[in-house]
């Protein structure tokens, strides 16, 4: 008996169900893992902040002094966060995370990312104030009451509103190359 050769339209059918089931397994997928997707998309946006900031020369011990990032009150961002900056330089440094607890001090940090959970941002944001340290928030509430940069979803993507006073407060420099991408300037 000779062996069925399966015909042009049988293939062609066979691979746009196959496209077909992909797409669906692909977008539940999405659905199921949309806040590990955001937070692993936050957690590149931060690494890629740092090579569009001049901080004062003095907010460094050394010339080979790593760029600090704190983050309280986003587990799932430090743990991603951790995951970008293994091995990882900006502007010639080296790059370190720290989680931080409420009590800690932010002496030290270059950048200070303050999560949805953490309920004392002000606290955090009255002690960035007179630092050269790049704020970074993810909620209205720490944008209004003096984040640098903070995080929002827009049709499903995460984009970023940047305010200039607290940047200029803390004598950080802020590429145009940043504000030209940034959702709105403040």
């Amino acid at each position: 008996m000779k062996p069925r050769l399966i015909g042009q339209g049988a293939l062609r059918a066979l691979a746009l169900v196959s496209l077909l089931w992909i797409g669906i397994a692909a977008d539940c997928w999405a659905q199921a893992d949309n806040s590990s997707a955001e937070s692993q998309v936050k957690a590149a946006f931060l690494y890629k902040f740092l090579n569009f900031v001049e901080w004062p020369p003095q907010s460094f011990a050394s010339g080979d002094s790593p760029i600090v990032i704190g983050v309280v009150g986003a587990d799932r961002i430090a743990e991603e966060l951790a995951l970008v900056l293994a091995n990882r330089n900006a502007n010639g440094r080296p790059v370190v995370a720290r989680r931080l607890q409420r009590g800690d001090s932010v002496a030290g940090l270059h950048m200070l990312f303050i999560g949805r959970a953490e309920t004392r941002a002000n606290d955090w944001l009255n002690a960035a104030k007179t630092q050269p340290l790049l704020t970074v928030s993810e909620t209205d509430d720490a944008f209004a009451q003096g984040s640098t940069i903070n995080f929002v979803v827009v049709e499903n993507k995460v984009r970023f509103d940047v305010a200039l006073r607290p940047a200029e407060q803390g004598n950080l420099k802020i590429s145009s190359r940043l504000l030209a991408v940034a959702r709105k300037v403040v």
